[in-house]
C-alpha cells in the first residue's frame, strides 16, 4: 500500500504539472507528499490566489485517472528514486534509523523490492477508489486568512 500511495501521489502530481503552471508563474506553489498519516497538500502564495490552486489540486484529486503509460513511466522513475536513496550511506543510514524509531514504518529496502516484484494497474486503481472513500480533511492555515 505505501508503493502504491507513492505511485498515485506522484501519478497526481504529473496529472497536475501542466494545469498548475500558471500558478507556478504566478509565483503560487503547491507540493504533494505522501506523509505518514496521509496525503499531504502544501499551497503557499499569495492569499487570494490560493483556493483556487487548492480547488485545482481537489479536482484532479477527485477526478483522478491516469493512462498506462504514465504509470509505466512513473513505477520507472520511482525505482530510481528508491535505488539512489539505497546507494547513499546517509540516505540508508536515516532510513534505518527511522525504521527502528517509528512503528509501522516500512523500510526503503521493502518499497524497492516490492516494486521490483512489479504493480499492476488494476492494483492502483482499486488503492485509489478505496483511497478516496476514506477521505477526510484536516487542515492549519497561517498567514493573513479571514475566516
Amino acid at each position: 500500500s505505501i508503493v502504491l500511495f507513492d505511485t498515485f501521489v506522484n501519478i497526481l502530481s504529473h496529472n497536475l504539472g501542466e494545469p498548475a503552471y500558471e500558478a507556478d508563474v504566478a509565483q503560487l506553489e503547491y507540493k504533494l507528499v505522501a506523509g505518514e498519516y496521509g496525503l499531504i497538500i502544501r499551497v503557499k502564495g499569495f492569499n487570494h490566489k490560493l483556493p483556487l490552486l487548492f480547488q485545482l489540486i481537489i479536482d484532479y484529486l477527485s477526478d483522478f485517472s491516469f493512462t498506462p503509460a504514465v504509470f509505466e513511466m512513473i513505477t520507472e522513475q520511482l525505482k530510481k528514486t528508491y535505488y539512489n536513496i539505497l546507494i547513499k550511506p546517509e540516505t540508508l543510514a536515516k532510513d534505518v534509523r527511522l525504521l527502528i524509531l517509528e512503528h509501522g514504518r516500512w523500510s526503503m529496502i521493502d518499497k524497492y523490492q516490492t516494486l521490483m516484484r512489479g504493480l499492476s494497474i488494476e492494483a492502483l486503481s482499486a488503492f485509489v477508489t478505496a483511497f478516496k472513500s476514506q477521505l477526510f480533511v484536516e487542515g492549519l492555515v497561517q498567514g493573513n486568512f479571514t475566516s
